[in-house]
Order: C-alpha cells, then sequence, then structure tokens
C-alpha cells in the first residue's frame, strides 16, 4: 500500500449509502476503507491519510473479517497511537469463489466492486470453458463482467482473439489489449469512472498487475518475463491489493485464481448458461436434465449445430459441481448451528453454575 497518497471518502467510492450506514457511530469512530489485508492486520485508507490496523476482539470471535473494498469503522485514537476496526458497513456487492473447506463456504475476494474484470490472455490461456466459470462467479457478485483478453500483440492475428469466445458472452465486452505496449488499453477507459470500483480476475501470468500498472502509469505492482514455453508470466501478485488510478476509478488486484471453485453461484450459472435455459421450455419434460431424455430442445441444439456440445458439457460439470457445493454447505450450516448452540449451552451453564442452580 502507497501512504504517500492521500484521499477524501468520496474518492474511495463513498457513497450516499455509506453515509447512512455510518450515522449511528460519532466521536473517535471514523470511516474507512480497506485497501489491503496482510495475514492478521488490515492497511485502511482513511479521510486524507491511512492506517495499518487490527480488527477488534468481538469481531474476530464472531468471525468478521474484513476484505478487501470494504467499508468499515475504525476506533481511531491517534493521540494514544491506536486504531481498531469495530465494525463493518454493508457491502452492496461481493465477489467470493468456491473453496475447498469442509463446510462448504463461499471465500470473499472482494468487496463492493461494480465492474469485474475477467482477464484472460492470448496463448495457452484463452479457453471458453474458463470464461464461462468465471462469469458464473461474476455474475453471482452483482458487479458486470468484462472480459479483457491481454497480449494481443502475441497472437498471429490479434483480430481472431474473440472469435472462441464470443459465443459464450452474451453481450458482454471483449476487449483485446496489451498491457505491454498499451494497445486497446485506451477501449477501457468507458468503464474507469471516478469513484467505480473494478475487480481484476484471473490465472496466473495473464498480466494482471502489468495491466495495474499501465492503469496507474507508474510501476506499482512486481511483474515477472514471459516463460517461452506456455506464454505465461510467473504469479507475482500475493496479496489483493486496492488502487486508486490517476481518473480516479479504483482497481483492485487480485492474486492469480489456481482454482476457481463455483461455491454456490447458482444464480451466476444461470445468467452465464441463459441459452441453455432459454431452449429448455421446449423439452418434453419440465424437469429434463438435457442428457438423454427424450424430445429434449438442449440435446436437438446440439446436433444441429446452434449450441456447441463442449458448452453443454461444462454446463453439467458446473451444476454437479454447484449441486455437490449446496449439499456442502448446508451440511456445513447444521454444524455450524450445532456448533453455536453447544457455545450458547455451555455458557448458560457456566453461569447457572456461578449461581449456584
Amino acid at each position: 500500500m502507497n501512504k504517500s497518497h492521500s484521499y477524501t471518502l468520496k474518492q474511495l467510492g463513498w457513497t450516499e449509502e455509506q453515509t447512512k450506514s455510518f450515522s449511528k457511530y460519532s466521536g473517535q469512530y471514523v470511516p474507512g476503507r480497506v485497501a489491503c489485508r496482510q495475514k492478521t492486520v488490515w492497511d485502511v485508507f482513511i479521510e486524507g491519510g491511512s492506517v495499518t490496523t487490527g480488527i477488534s476482539g468481538a469481531m474476530r470471535k464472531l468471525g468478521r473479517f474484513p476484505a478487501v473494498g470494504d467499508f468499515i469503522v475504525l476506533l481511531h485514537q491517534p493521540e494514544a497511537g491506536s486504531s481498531t476496526i469495530v465494525d463493518i458497513l454493508p457491502r452492496k456487492s461481493v465477489f467470493t469463489r468456491g473453496t475447498s473447506a469442509r463446510e462448504g463456504t463461499d471465500q470473499i475476494i472482494a468487496a463492493n466492486i461494480d465492474t469485474v474484470f475477467i482477464v484472460t490472455a492470448a496463448g495457452h490461456d484463452l479457453n471458453a470453458r474458463r470464461i464461462e466459470r468465471y462469469l458464473a462467479i461474476a455474475h453471482t457478485s452483482g458487479a458486470k463482467p468484462v472480459i479483457v483478453i491481454n497480449k494481443s500483440d502475441l497472437a498471429n492475428d490479434p483480430a481472431m482473439l474473440t472469435e472462441e469466445i464470443i459465443p459464450v458472452t452474451h453481450g458482454i465486452p471483449v476487449i483485446p489489449v496489451s498491457a505491454v505496449s498499451g494497445v486497446g488499453i485506451t477501449r477501457l477507459e468507458p468503464f474507469l469512472s471516478p469513484g467505480i470500483t473494478i475487480a481484476l480476475i484471473g490465472s496466473s501470468g495473464v498480466g494482471k498487475s502489468t495491466l495495474i500498472n499501465r492503469l496507474m502509469g507508474n510501476p506499482v505492482q512486481e511483474t515477472s518475463h514471459i516463460r517461452n514455453y506456455d506464454g505465461k508470466g510467473r504469479h507475482t501478485t500475493t496479496v489483493r491489493q486496492l488502487f486508486v488510478l490517476a481518473g480516479g476509478s479504483l482497481m483492485i488486484d487480485n492474486p492469480g485464481l489456481r482454482e476457481v471453485g463455483i461455491g454456490t453461484a447458482s444464480a451466476g450459472i444461470a445468467e452465464t448458461f441463459s441459452d441453455i435455459l432459454e431452449l429448455a421450455p421446449g423439452c418434453r419434460f419440465s424437469d429434463c436434465r438435457h442428457e438423454q431424455e427424450p424430445d429434449c430442445a438442449v440435446q436437438e441444439a446440439v446436433k444441429n449445430g446452434t449450441l456447441s456440445s463442449s458448452r453443454l458439457e461444462n454446463y453439467h460439470r458446473l451444476i454437479r459441481e454447484l449441486t455437490f457445493e449446496q449439499d456442502k454447505a448446508e451440511i456445513g450450516l447444521v454444524r455450524s448451528e450445532r456448533k453455536r448452540w453447544k457455545g450458547i449451552a455451555k455458557l448458560a451453564k457456566e453461569i447457572n453454575k456461578g449461581r449456584g442452580v
């Protein structure tokens, strides 16, 4: 986090909604926005400056950990050299991904985002199936996705880069750029309005940090050279971090996602595969799974070439994964409730013991 810069709350994306949410606090409580998390401490932008701080014991006990992009309430006591995050203001959007945890809980990647730049790159990473997975979790977040194809200068025919993924985008902007040379960067400007927050996601080595540096106008993120055998750079970003661009928009850089769990993104899958859902009412059976059932309109679309078999296969794959994750989440919820009530019962027993009951 670059502490040499200072910003107003409005420059940090603060709106009237946050003003209303914060109105119950006064005195030594000040608002801020999380710029970076470093294990057990958080870098926070506040009006005219920044602090590095921890969270209150109550928040830690409740498992309420701020994410990058969160607007928070800070108990700020500069005269005592003390600051503590005591609350998280309501989130307007949250970007999550599934985890391998047995409880099936989703991991929060970023909060209060308006736009998601799904960054891929010319070469091995440019893959429609991976884009579909990213789109599913992007749609679930409530933010608007934009697909950015980086390293377009490495392609033999840059104009052909969009051909493979256009069929899965359904009107979502697809923008080829070169973060190194600057080609195509101006096409991102309509999405970079002041106060708007963009999260960058994508595989390791697709050039997210280089893109940040290009948009910032100076090197703020470490980058690495491209490997010859697969066209990728080494993974260099290790923490999520929020930057304020020169034009006033805010951008959250994320470490490369080696695994993109679908989590519980049912709404995102529905929006990503809207073409399949639009075909479904034409099936003979209302509960058709679009596999081996007779008179399946979706399978018929595959046969006549209006729907690719690989797209349908990926839809089935993500639906199976979603079902598994939802079942896991329900089991985790039951386990969590059982643990909570066990704690309440233990506390009641201790109180009664103290009373001599």
